[in-house]
């Protein structure tokens, strides 16, 4: 041999011509590893959307979920979305605003939608639901401020629908999560939480505005006296959420 075999060869130019196809390649897969949830993509209504990702959903994958809870295959095996969305849209087009067409509270849409989650409770680390009633664990007490146990719930239009019985607490945050009330034979039956941000607490009172004396009979309910699900926590999280919006026609209405 007269030369050596790199002696007319870039190997500078070589070593960032595979930088680059390493880099694509990289930025490609972080992309459809991303794709795992909500793909294919749909459109407001459900519908297949018109622009589908540039890059192909990826190769199913099967996940081990802790605590015995079985497995999860994704994409293909994800939770379904919601079918029963009681929405119409107001124009011809993409993009224009959806309506409710019945009660958006009890439908479950706009501000008062949930998501399909599992309909089991969140786990802590050691396998046990996270968010409990305080009754239930006697390492939890109440030690400061007003407890409101024992004090009246009061609605936004001044109805009186029932009285706090209990708290229910995230055990590994530490912190109240829910109030427990029984409902006053006036407005329904049997007991219902809501969410503590929702909830103002008073010396002498509970009061929650976002919602009126006739929409408390129809609050989701609980299983479970001794637990909450993901799914129950989200349709009670909307329900109360929806009513900032649908308790009353005003509140639809622009606000300056």
């Amino acid at each position: 041999m007269t030369g050596t075999f790199f002696g007319e060869f870039d190997l500078a130019s070589l070593s960032l011509w595979l930088f680059y196809i390493f880099f694509a390649a990289l930025i490609i897969y972080i992309q459809r590893e991303n794709m795992r949830e909500g793909y294919p993509l749909e459109d407001d209504e459900g519908n297949r959307s018109s622009n589908p990702s540039m890059w192909p959903v990826p190769e199913d994958k099967t996940f081990k979920l802790p605590h015995g809870r079985g497995e999860v295959t994704v994409p293909s095996g994800q939770a379904p979305e919601r079918a029963d969305i009681a929405l119409k849209r107001v124009g011809p087009g993409n993009g224009y605003p959806l309506e409710p067409t019945g009660d958006p509270m009890i439908d479950g849409v706009g501000p008062a939608s949930w998501a399909p989650r599992r309909d089991v409770p969140e786990l802590d680390g050691h396998g046990h639901p996270k968010i409990i009633p305080m009754s239930g664990n006697e390492a939890f007490r109440h030690a400061a401020g007003t407890d409101p146990r024992g004090l009246p719930v009061m609605s936004a239009d001044g109805e009186v629908v029932g009285r706090v019985v209990d708290m229910w607490i995230d055990e590994p945050e530490q912190l109240v999560r829910y109030l427990e009330f029984t409902l006053d034979p006036k407005w329904g039956t049997g007991n219902r939480l809501v969410p503590l941000t929702l909830a103002r607490i008073w010396r002498d009172q509970v009061k929650i505005k976002s919602l009126y004396g006739k929409h408390f009979a129809t609050i989701p309910s609980l299983a479970s006296a001794t637990q909450v699900t993901l799914l129950e926590e989200d349709k009670i999280c909307g329900y109360y959420g929806g009513g900032t919006m649908y308790a009353d026609t005003a509140r639809q209405d622009p606000q300056i």
